[in-house]
């Protein structure tokens, strides 16, 4: 045999190889939202494998030691009103379709192994108990999350087009139903727009994945998770169960379902429907500084750039830089309350010149 005929075999039998690791690691795939796991017996990662995406950014195992700031927790929480989580960016000023799935945990008490959402962040909350789901809707200055600010949304879920979930490997856990903590197999979050919405169906009930549906992910949290998203109202709810995303009665009394056009044909200008606020009860009322006292001071972390290198050829020259990141603390200013209702919010952005001025002019942001 000769050498070349050999390099050809063995390149061949790796191949060969590569073809039969990929199709094992195909046939034993298994959706994140088929998989169960217990909180007190979660791997590392819940999501194993490679692909398209690549593999799982951050971890499934949280706890003191990975509570910080910049925590890439990937298991998120939703107790009561002053217990929840969101999800979130890694890195500052993130259009939340763009990193859906390495998005990480943001959190409202310490002791979840995650990052913590910073103090005046959460201008509006609603905790909502009903007989299928629990849900927090409200209003929030996103930028203080790593948000950008012109974000306008995105949708996170156990799913996605790879059934890795978005986050790839992102775990939801709840103890408002049993009291100890019970992984909600299906969930929404609806993160932009100076809005947010979480929704955790009761796997014990029977139509969870109605109540948690994934395929509206272009109307936002107004269709998705209906509610008052009232600017300056925290409080905890029982209500009942809202219809079926996408399912409405039309003014003939005649119920329809909503067909979601595809990104193709541009964008949403109507919708056929408002959708319906399902009623509340035995409302408790809060109050942010209390319920959040543990939240750290916010800040802003802006990036600029400044030159660093230079390389020039015979025929053109070029310089590259590097970004210099300056955090600066800053005193949160209030969210558009009109954001939910589908108006495009620009939260934080006056806070967000505030430091811009602060980082180049050396002005003090009250």
């Amino acid at each position: 045999m000769t050498r070349s005929s050999s390099f050809l075999t063995i390149a061949g039998l790796t191949s060969s190889l590569s073809t039969l690791v990929y199709l094992a690691n195909a046939q034993s795939f298994i959706p994140l939202a088929s998989q169960s796991f217990t909180y007190t017996n979660l791997p590392y990662q819940a999501d194993p494998n490679d692909g398209e995406r690549g593999r799982q950014s951050g971890y499934n195992i949280c706890n003191s030691t990975t509570e910080n700031q910049e925590s890439l927790c990937q298991t998120a929480i939703i107790n009561s009103l002053d217990d929840f989580c969101l999800w979130g960016p890694q890195h500052p000023n993130e259009v939340i379709g763009n990193v859906e799935g390495e998005s990480v945990a943001w959190c409202t008490k310490p002791g979840h192994g995650t990052r913590l959402i910073p103090k005046g962040a959460l201008t509006a909350v609603q905790f909502m108990k009903t007989p299928d789901y629990v849900q927090v809707t409200g209003l929030i200055n996103q930028v203080l999350i790593d948000i950008a600010a012109s974000d306008d949304g995105g949708e996170l879920d156990p799913h996605g087009a790879d059934q890795r979930g978005n986050p790839l490997g992102g775990l939801l856990f709840s103890n408002a139903w049993t009291g100890n903590y019970v992984q909600a197999v299906e969930w929404h979050n609806f993160m932009g727009g100076g809005a947010f919405c979480l929704k955790a169906c009761d796997p014990s009930r029977p139509n969870a994945a109605r109540y948690c549906e994934h395929i509206y992910d272009r109307i936002g949290c107004n269709y998705n998770a209906p509610a008052a998203y009232a600017p300056d109202v925290f409080e905890s709810c029982l209500g009942d169960s809202q219809d079926f995303p996408g399912i409405y009665t039309g003014s003939n009394g005649q119920t329809s379902t909503y067909q979601q056009p595809p990104e193709s044909l541009g964008a949403i200008t109507s919708i056929p429907y408002n959708p319906r606020i399902p009623a509340s009860s035995s409302c408790t009322a809060g109050v942010s500084s209390e319920l959040y006292a543990s939240a750290p001071a916010a800040t802003i972390s802006l990036t600029t750039s400044t030159s660093s290198t230079s390389s020039r050829s015979s025929t053109s020259s070029s310089r590259s830089t590097r970004p210099v990141t300056s955090t600066v603390t800053v005193n949160p200013t209030s969210t558009n309350p009109n954001a939910a209702s589908g108006s495009i919010s620009r939260t934080g952005f006056a806070g967000l010149l505030g430091a811009v001025g602060a980082v180049l002019f050396g002005v003090v942001v009250a």
